[in-house]
Order: C-alpha cells, then structure tokens, then sequence
C-alpha cells in the first residue's frame, strides 16, 4: 500500500520537455497544473518529497480537512508549493521564509494562483524565533492551520523552530508537518516538539522515510 500511494504522490510530478533557462518542476494538484520556479543554491529553493506528500494528503482529505476560509501559515514554504495548494483549496494563507526566498516564492505563488484562487495568498519574511510577536502578534494573529514540510533538517535553529511553532499555535489551531527522517536531530526534535504538543501519525510511507503528523496543543486533541 505504501509504494502505491507513493507512486500515486510521485506522478503528481512532471518535468519540462526541453530544458529551459531557469529550471523549474510541473505538478498537478487540486484540479491545476502547478510550474515551481527552483534554484539550486538554497536548500530552501527546491520542491521536496515531504512537500508532495502534504499536499497529496490536503488534496485527497479535503472533506475531513476542508481548507475553505481557513487561516494558514505555511513555515519553512520554500518554493510554495504546499501554500500554493492549500489556496487552490480555498485557504486564505500566508506563505513564510527567509528573506532571500521570499523573491522565488513571491513568484511561484503569484505565477499559480492570481485569478485561480478564492483567496490571493501572500507572502511574509518569517525568520524562526525572531521578531515573533512584532511580526505575528499573538492578539490579532490567528492560524487554523499550520503547514511545515521538512522544515526539520541538520541545522542549528531547532530552538528557534520550536519557539516560532510554539508562538503561532493557538488551543484551537492544528499543525500539518511532514518530515522526512535523516539523523538523530530529527528524532530528537520529535521528541521536544511532544513536551508541548500532542502528536498523531496521519500517514507514514515508510519507502520514502517521510512521516505526516498532525498537532494540536497539549490537551487540545479531539479522541
């Protein structure tokens, strides 16, 4: 079962048929041939498994998980093809990144979404830990979603990581984060991330060592 969802997810994929002078990706989600402009000097700037597989599951759970009007910030967005779904399904989302991935993804998620969409996403610097509360205060900002894809990876701001997911999820606010397992960091994250959060395994495809959860805050979990 699990090598036939994931090639299901992986023929969501496709390529240009010549090569082409900026390098980009097709994939085909919520009903629209989506092209992701990439760049291979940030990891940041290309599309990753763990995206596809968050997007296959918003997709193909949209009644159980309708985005239609809701609030979603997407962490770590990268290339924006999760936001960029989550708009084609009726999401009012702010895509977030760093500053030198904001110009990339300002332009995919425009190039995919401007007249397609209930709601135009837009795009916010976020650079986890900083500025939290002067960039999303907590009074006036709401989230019923929060989208990550491999956002958990060998780097030295795991801290801050759980801060930022800490500071922008409300009792009543549910974290969809697909990660892919690499080392132990992953797994000690994981581990953090369950002092403050309650964390559910959604779909696990074990072929591509991805996991999907979903979180909600301490107690917040519906049985």
């Amino acid at each position: 079962e699990d090598e036939q969802i994931v090639t299901e997810i992986m023929r969501r994929r496709f390529f240009p048929d010549v090569i082409t002078y900026k390098a980009w990706e097709g994939f085909h989600f919520a009903g629209h041939e989506i092209r992701i402009t990439e760049a291979t000097d940030y990891y940041g700037a290309v599309v990753w498994p763990s995206a596809l597989v968050l997007c296959y599951f918003l997709e193909t759970n949209c009644k159980q998980y309708n985005l239609v009007d809701k609030n979603v910030i997407e962490i770590g967005a990268g290339t924006g093809l999760v936001s960029i779904v989550a708009s084609l399904l009726g999401a009012l989302v702010t895509a977030t990144d760093l500053p030198e991935l904001l110009g990339n993804l300002q332009h995919n998620v425009l190039q995919n979404t401007k007249l397609k969409c209930k709601h135009q996403p837009c795009v916010k610097e976020l650079s986890w830990g900083i500025d939290l509360e002067k960039n999303f205060p907590r009074a006036s900002c709401h989230f019923d979603y929060i989208m990550a894809a491999d956002v958990v990876y060998h780097h030295p701001f795991l801290d801050e990581l759980l801060l930022t997911f800490d500071h922008l999820c409300k009792n009543d606010t549910v974290i969809m984060w697909a990660m892919k397992f690499r080392l132990d960091n992953e797994n000690q994250f994981v581990d953090r991330f369950q002092t403050l959060f309650d964390l559910e395994v959604i779909s696990n495809f074990p072929s591509l060592n991805i996991t999907l959860y979903k979180a909600m805050r301490k107690g917040m979990m519906k049985v």
